[in-house]
């Protein structure tokens, strides 16, 4: 009996690799096949808006993987969680918490805990990240983190759509050659690092890098050629980062760069999506203005810091 039993294991596991799932211990299976990938995203679509941040990131693992994601869920196709994180081999730096991040949806909250305790979905000796729209996401993955003895903070954010961008917004303000609209380039890292309130740091400057080699991006140049007014796309296909230097502020560039982006994502399949923070009356005034949506449920970040590397993290 025990013999059947192995032979009906080992047939199992390289069923489902064939099938593309790998598996792992239990009930952990991460879904490699791109024909499942792809009714993933389609699945992931019809749980709007709480699933926006596991869709994007899906969405750029079938549009090329730039970023080197992965898909791990409890089962298929009737999955009651999917996570997305970082593909193993490509985890580098403990400290980088931008790039050690998790998207996390489910439709059952058990189901979440379930894999975080049983499993060995999260790199739990590093710094990393936890993203989603749902509530429960902060008080299971803090009570699962603290048995593993890390410290969480949560930032929680509105959580914004933009609506359909039909035409280009209006350039009439940007005369002659300079300032002029244009994207950005892995050199302009630095002066994103430096005036982003995440940023700062070495982690910061080589994800923002990475970001702009990957994902489309938006920005008003002077006529020195410097950035003055940008947004970026993270990994997860979310708007983010959009910032105007003090000096260029009032001539509608925010404005631009953040219909621009929209629209150029919108051109590509992609959700228009973005998160702000309560007291950013600026943006919140601009966004009103621009008629994007206020979705109803918030975005989470949970940063989660293995006591071996507090302090060492901002």
């Amino acid at each position: 009996m025990h013999v059947n039993r192995q032979k009906l294991k080992m047939f199992t596991s390289k069923f489902l690799i064939r099938c593309g799932i790998a598996a792992a211990p239990e009930k952990m299976l991460v879904l490699n096949c791109s024909t499942k990938l792809l009714i993933l995203e389609k699945i992931l679509k019809s749980h709007f808006p709480e699933s926006l941040k596991v869709f994007g990131a899906v969405m750029n693992i079938n549009r090329g993987n730039p970023f080197q994601k992965e898909v791990v869920l409890d089962s298929w196709p009737d999955f009651k969680v999917v996570i997305t994180r970082r593909q193993k081999q490509t985890e580098m730096d403990n400290l980088d918490h931008y790039t050690n991040a998790y998207a996390v949806f489910y439709k059952d909250i058990r189901a979440y805990q379930q894999l975080l305790e049983e499993h060995d979905v999260i790199n739990w000796d590093q710094v990393f990240q936890i993203q989603g729209l749902q509530n429960e996401l902060y008080d299971v993955s803090k009570a699962v983190a603290n048995s593993k003895q890390l410290d969480v903070k949560l930032t929680s954010f509105k959580a914004v759509h933009f609506s359909p961008i039909s035409s280009l917004p209006d350039t009439h303000f940007l005369t002659g050659s300079s300032p002029r609209l244009t994207y950005l380039s892995v050199a302009d890292a630095d002066l994103l690092n430096q005036t982003w309130s995440r940023g700062g740091n070495e982690q910061c400057r080589r994800y923002i890098a990475n970001l702009i080699s990957c994902f489309p991006s938006v920005c008003v140049r002077d006529d020195k050629g410097k950035p003055v007014s940008w947004a970026i796309t993270d990994q997860f296909a979310t708007m983010c980062h959009g910032y105007t230097l003090p000096d260029h502020r009032r001539k509608g560039y925010s404005r631009l760069v953040a219909l621009t982006l929209a629209r150029k994502l919108q051109s590509r399949g992609f959700p228009s999506q973005g998160n702000v923070l309560d007291d950013n009356k600026a943006s919140i005034s601009l966004l009103k203005s621009v008629h994007a949506e206020f979705l109803p449920c918030r975005f989470h970040r949970l940063i989660l810091t293995p006591k071996a590397f507090s302090g060492l993290i901002q």
